[in-house]
């Protein structure tokens, strides 16, 4: 009987495991064509042009970690298809000099967006991995000209099991 419940575990482990396996992985190589590439990933949530490319966003989950960006250059054809929500991605922002249009060429859209008015500064916020480990919120905040005046990252407090309600957010 011990031996079948072990038998049991394993196998469902394994399939538990390889169903996991295709979460955020996409079947796509370069070369194939911007079509091709849609009819494999489905509609993109933005679509952005850069140059004579164009951009393909693909945000992911609700808790948003992952953005890939689908490169199609200008003869329509995949050239890259890439997780953006990296801490090199992140790194790659001019600050003082990168725009929103930069910002969203280089990262996707953000998950949220907010105001500090004290500053005068729009907030666009992305959740993400860093260092593929750690949940955190990068914070690119933008002056009234849309431009960046300066990234912060913190922890993702939707992970920190003692803020989630109901109980960890009582007496806030």
């Amino acid at each position: 009987m011990q031996f079948m419940k072990k038998a049991l575990w394993i196998a469902f482990l394994g399939i538990f495991l390889s169903a996991c396996a295709g979460i955020g992985s996409r079947a796509v190589a370069t070369g194939e064509s911007e079509s091709q590439v849609i009819s494999k990933l489905g509609n993109p949530t933005n679509i952005y042009k850069e140059g004579t490319s164009r951009l393909l966003e693909y945000k992911t989950g609700p808790w948003g970690q992952r953005t890939y960006i689908a490169r199609i250059g200008p003869d329509g054809k995949l050239v890259s298809y890439e997780q953006v929500l990296t801490n090199e991605k992140f790194a790659s922002i001019a600050v003082g000099s990168a725009t929103k249009d930069d910002v969203l060429r280089r990262v996707g859209s953000p998950s949220e967006t907010s105001y500090l008015s004290l500053k005068n500064l729009e907030v666009w916020s992305y959740p993400y991995k860093e260092s593929d480990t750690w949940n955190s919120v990068m914070h690119v905040h933008f002056d009234q000209r849309g431009i960046v005046h300066s990234l912060q990252s913190g922890p993702d407090l939707r992970f920190d099991a003692d803020r989630r309600w109901p109980f960890g957010m009582i007496g806030l």
